[in-house]
């Protein structure tokens, strides 16, 4: 892939345009303060018949007011989501189940892509899963337990719904291992009868594919022998997302995908929990396709790392267009920031 080439010279500008906007960060915040209040407040979804607006509502302090949303309410779906009796159209017959990061929560993961794809249109879930009520922390335990919970709110929500099939789109574990094994072992799909799957789209923002080395930090747990410890303090979800893990072994030994599923990752290169962050990309099989995005590609200027890339708002276009690519509109590339997105 092209994106494993990436020149010396060109990551050493993205380092500069990195270091040069952390170092008017404090600027930024300055100047954005005084509107917070205003910027903190999720906007609510739309009637069915009002337009999409041509970009997400992004703002840059929406990242950090949702995850503090997320830690006071970690069981609220964030605005736009859990419809229940919500009915998809022709224009966009399957719901999209949004599936959080580890040690994160519906809320505060998708408290701006639930209610902008709601405002076009969709039937929007967020599940949380893989940890206890009242936990702001999810998605910590074991992965294919998680990806059990997930097989039961996808029927559930076609039940609910009517639909055929949905798509998935996910963030970190959300968009990697747990939905993967979903999609292999827990029914997602159908390989001799591809026309019967539950998913059709499974759409990864900085997907936990092929696992991480954490910056080097897991690569030394594992060879110290130190991960069944750590798991045990933050979760299994630890383990079985690190390069070399029973979970990874068993998804990659038969390939990446599955028939009848449209994959897309979206990526960044300032990734720092993901690494290296090529493990995300995908290889199809026959009968699925890939389509595999390093974001810098399309927007140069973008500075979203693994957890702001939720609340970018050229990564979010680039969502709704894989959910429609036969209505797809180009990236209007504005500033997203690390940690805060935008």
């Amino acid at each position: 892939m092209a994106d494993r080439n990436v020149s010396r010279g060109r990551s050493n500008r993205l380092r500069a345009r990195w270091a040069a906007v952390c170092a008017g960060l404090a600027l930024s915040l300055t100047g954005a303060l005084p509107g917070m209040a205003a910027a903190s407040g999720t906007p609510a979804a739309a009637a069915s018949d009002t337009p999409a607006p041509p970009r997400p509502p992004g703002r840059l302090l929406d990242g950090p007011a949702a995850f503090l949303g997320g830690f006071l309410h970690p069981d609220a779906p964030p605005a736009g989501a859990d419809d229940w009796g919500c009915r998809p159209t022709r224009k966009h017959p399957r719901p999209v189940v949004l599936l959080h990061a580890t040690w994160a929560n519906a809320h505060a993961n998708w408290s701006m892509l639930a209610p902008w794809l709601k405002q076009q249109g969709y039937c929007v879930f967020a599940p949380n899963y893989g940890g206890a009520p009242g936990s702001p922390f999810k998605a910590s335990g074991p992965v294919p337990v998680s990806a059990r919970q997930i097989a039961g709110y996808v029927d559930r929500v076609l039940e609910a719904t009517g639909a055929r099939q949905v798509d998935l789109v996910g963030h970190s574990q959300g968009g990697g291992v747990t939905p993967r094994w979903y999609l292999r072992f827990e029914g997602g799909t159908d390989p001799a009868h591809p026309k019967q799957n539950k998913v059709r789209r499974l759409i990864g923002l900085a997907p936990s594919n092929h696992g991480t080395t954490a910056l080097g930090l897991g690569t030394l747990a594992t060879a110290l022998g130190l991960n069944p410890a750590i798991s045990a303090v933050v979760g299994q979800a630890w383990s079985d997302q690190m390069v070399g893990s029973e979970v990874n072994q068993k998804l990659d030994r038969d390939g990446d995908t599955q028939p009848g599923v449209h994959y897309t990752v979206i990526a960044t290169r300032l990734d720092e929990v993901v690494t290296p962050y090529t493990n995300q990309f995908l290889t199809a099989r026959p009968g699925a396709k890939v389509r595999n995005i390093t974001i810098q590609d399309v927007c140069p200027e973008d500075l979203s790392e693994h957890v702001s890339i939720a609340y970018d708002t050229n990564a979010a276009q680039l969502v709704s267009n894989a959910l429609d690519p036969a209505h797809a509109k180009p990236v209007q590339c504005g500033l997203s920031l690390p940690v805060l997105g935008g």
